[in-house]
């Protein structure tokens, strides 16, 4: 195999989504256990969820290859990088990865696994011309990735986990109304119902910084509530100003391309966040 199709498969599963993932599954399990768990179940719960979300995303572009060549005509399937055929294994194997993992955790985290994966697999077939009950199931599922760390340590309902889990879901919701917003063209072609082709790309953008604005607002409530001390505040604020810059630059540019780059950018933020807040609970034990 050579290096430009190694590279090919790399980009298909947009290697900072599916890692975002697995820290969210990690913050799971630190927020249910109050410690680091054992290597071996962080490093079990990392992987299935890195490698079921990296099976979904590259599944996607399986499904979106005609509105990738408007949209995104640079990924590996458009640009003959990589053939449909191939793209399909690479998502069957990271699938495989995916479940013997959850397995290996619990019967429990293996049924949520495999629930997710259904979930992913009806929005690429079915939900994602749907809209907004496409976004709101993508949402759900990030949000869950919370809730899947707690889960793999025996404690999926601690009120902590489920805020990170609503507060997770929402930025997804955010981000995934504006991403359509930036795809309305190529959308087009699959008859979308998406909030940006119903109703224009101005109100998906409002719709979608009156989520983030929510979320700024709700991301201190912790605090407020005295669940963490006020060091806790630095991840915070570091979130959320990578979400506020990137709404601001989205009203104000034409190109499409640039507008992904911002929404990229407040993933990446609220992962760097998530790692700050991390490292702070392990260093206040």
């Amino acid at each position: 195999m050579n290096a430009k199709k190694l590279k090919g498969f790399f980009k298909l599963i947009r290697f900072e989504l599916p890692f975002a993932a697995g820290i969210c599954v990690l913050s799971g399990q630190l927020l249910a256990l109050k410690e680091f768990p054992s290597m071996q179940l962080a490093a079990l719960g990392f992987l299935s969820v890195f490698t079921i979300s990296a099976s979904i995303l590259v599944l996607n572009d399986y499904f979106d290859i005609e509105t990738d060549k408007i949209n995104a005509p640079y990924r590996p399937i458009p640009s003959n990088v990589l053939t449909k055929t191939e793209a399909l294994y690479f998502s069957i194997f990271l699938l495989i990865i995916g479940f013997a993992s959850s397995l290996l955790i619990n019967i429990n985290s293996f049924i949520c696994i495999f629930v997710l994966t259904l979930l992913g697999y009806l929005y690429n077939r079915r939900f994602k011309k749907c809209g907004l009950l496409g976004n709101l199931i993508v949402s759900f599922s990030v949000g869950m990735t919370f809730i899947y760390g707690g889960i793999s340590v025996g404690f999926p309902l601690d009120k902590h986990i489920l805020f990170f889990a609503f507060t997770a879901a929402l930025i997804d919701l955010g981000e995934e109304i504006a991403s359509d917003a930036m795809d309305a063209k190529g959308d087009l072609l699959i008859g979308s119902n998406s909030l940006a082709i119903k109703y224009g790309k101005p109100f998906a953008l409002k719709v979608s910084t009156i989520i983030f604005l929510v979320v700024i607002t709700f991301s201190f409530l912790p605090l407020l509530l005295s669940w963490f001390s006020v060091i806790y505040l630095i991840p915070i604020l570091i979130m959320d100003a990578f979400i506020l810059f990137p709404v601001i630059k989205l009203y104000k540019i034409e190109n499409d391309d640039f507008g992904r780059k911002y929404i990229r950018i407040i993933y990446l933020g609220s992962t760097l966040g998530i790692l700050i807040f991390i490292a702070i609970l392990l260093l206040s034990e």
